[in-house]
């Protein structure tokens, strides 16, 4: 007999249903958002797609971002309108905070209100022109952009969401690693910036409550561009068989989480951190 069979042989079904009545059923996934607005940065390609796919797929009009990729967040924005939902898309420059505040302000005034703010967008340093650049410059991208860039960003959606009657959630974008480490030059700095960034939500979810909910998402191993361009196939192929699921993740697997921390599904839930990695990382 298991755990299970013992505890309903020795309660009874009847005393577990009066003790503990039944939990509301949870909208269905294409309801989740709906008469919500969702801004998402750095949208034009890779988790940043996915999420606003998913959020638009989840009832949601979505405003979307993007630095360099123009085409890309068009590309996005196209999906978004296929799904019957509105998409606007803004220009945003992370180092720059008029960037920034012009994005706050535009999507507020095209959409009327912001309910959902996603601060995914990132700088490359592992692809491209951005692996080739010195240690000290790829670590000063990455504090202007990932760590600087999130907390302005932040602060300007806390102050839009905040003014607004119905406030609204923040989620912000972190890396499981950081509550393990690892070995090597861009781990050790991709720790200090996404730890930074962790650390930061969990100050501005208790500067913000109640009216603006922040969370984290921490995602692991996830099947990118970025991480196909970084990585030889063997080691491609270790890090699958060293994950409990055994697999690499999805832009959608993180897409799935960021939905349900947008909702309200999740409106009792702030300054948290949802590893979304197979289980690599447990905290």
């Amino acid at each position: 007999m298991t755990n299970l069979e013992r505890i309903r042989k020795g309660l009874g079904a009847g005393l577990v249903a009066r003790r503990f009545p039944a939990v509301p059923p949870i909208a269905s996934q294409s309801a989740q958002l709906a008469g919500l607005t969702v801004l998402v940065t750095g949208a034009s390609s890779g988790i940043g797609r996915a999420i606003a796919v998913a959020s638009a797929r989840a009832g949601a009009d979505v405003g979307l971002s993007y630095s360099a990729n123009k085409d890309g967040a068009q590309e996005t924005a196209t999906a978004v309108t296929a799904l019957g939902r509105r998409a606007e898309v803004f220009r945003l420059d992370l180092a720059e905070r008029s960037s920034i505040d012009a994005v706050a302000r535009d999507a507020a005034k095209s959409f009327g209100r912001v309910d959902v703010w996603i601060n995914n967008a990132g700088a490359d340093i592992l692809t491209g022109a951005g692996a080739k650049l010195p240690r000290e410059a790829k670590l000063e991208r990455l504090l202007t952009v990932d760590l600087q860039g999130t907390i302005f960003a932040s602060w300007a959606a806390a102050e839009l969401l905040g003014s607004q009657q119905t406030g609204g959630a923040i989620i912000n974008m972190s890396w499981d690693h950081v509550v393990t480490g690892m070995e090597g030059r861009n781990p050790q700095m991709f720790a200090a910036v996404k730890g930074g960034v962790l650390a930061f939500s969990k100050s501005l979810a208790r500067s913000v409550g109640p009216k603006v909910r922040v969370n984290v998402l921490a995602p692991g191993w996830i099947e990118t561009a970025f991480a196909r361009g970084a990585m030889d196939p063997a080691r491609y192929k270790a890090v699958a068989e060293s994950t409990p699921l055994k697999r690499w993740g999805t832009p959608e697997d993180v897409a799935g989480v960021a939905v349900f921390l947008a909702s309200p599904a999740a409106a009792f839930l702030t300054g948290q951190t949802i590893f979304v990695n197979g289980g690599v990382v447990m905290p």
